[in-house]
């Protein structure tokens, strides 16, 4: 009497995504098709690396880079690439990774004009040369090496934080706006109702004033 196995029923499930997880998808590749990213790819032809857009269409890739760098000349789009690369990369191999990450920091800014984008590159190489002296503290083993990351550490961090405070003021034209909600006036006293605009050293202008 001979007998078969019936061959055993793959129980393993595809993973069934959550609603929140299905969510977080969608998002993602609704801003993907708002804003293409921005990456370029590294290749060899007769010994030499060759550096073109990451697109199909290379046209459509450079046009596509001059929307999200704001930029309004091709040589631009050109010169700033290759300087991303020249500050990303090290020794003579171009390090497509770390070129592309800068461009993600770059469009991340999202630059409304190419001030803008020089500015949005330079905060992506103080970010970089940030977490490299951050690995560096982590790995010190005198004293001297601490005390040498610490102190560019702390000097890039700054530099950072100044970069972000540069933008702030260029995109604003430099005002500073203050809206005052609630008032409480003593007797006798005078209160500023409304909006109020700082322009540096200037005067201010007040909107109303009740007294």
């Amino acid at each position: 009497m001979s007998t078969t196995r019936k061959p055993k029923k793959d129980l393993t499930k595809p993973y069934e995504p959550t609603p929140r997880e299905r969510a977080a998808k969608e998002a993602y590749l609704a801003r993907q098709e708002k804003a293409p990213a921005l990456r370029v790819k590294v290749s060899k032809k007769r010994g030499k690396q060759e550096v073109t857009f990451d697109h199909p269409d290379i046209g459509v890739g450079r046009y596509l880079f001059m929307e999200a760098l704001g930029a309004t000349e091709l040589d631009f789009v050109a010169d700033f690439v290759g300087q991303l690369i020249n500050a990303g990369s090290k020794g003579e191999d171009i390090d497509e990774h770390a070129v592309n990450f800068m461009l993600a920091v770059v469009k991340g800014v999202e630059p409304k004009d190419q001030m803008e984008a020089m500015l949005a590159a330079q905060m992506a190489a103080v970010h970089m040369a940030t977490m490299t002296f951050a690995r560096r503290l982590a790995t010190v083993e005198t004293i001297d090496q601490q005390d040498s990351a610490e102190r560019a550490f702390n000097k890039l961090t700054r530099t950072f934080a100044t970069q972000m405070d540069a933008l702030k003021r260029y995109r604003t034209g430099g005002e500073q706006k203050v809206r005052v909600e609630h008032v409480t006036v003593n007797e006798g006293g005078q209160a500023i109702v409304g909006n109020v605009t700082h322009r540096g050293r200037g005067t201010q202008k007040k909107s109303e004033t009740t007294s």
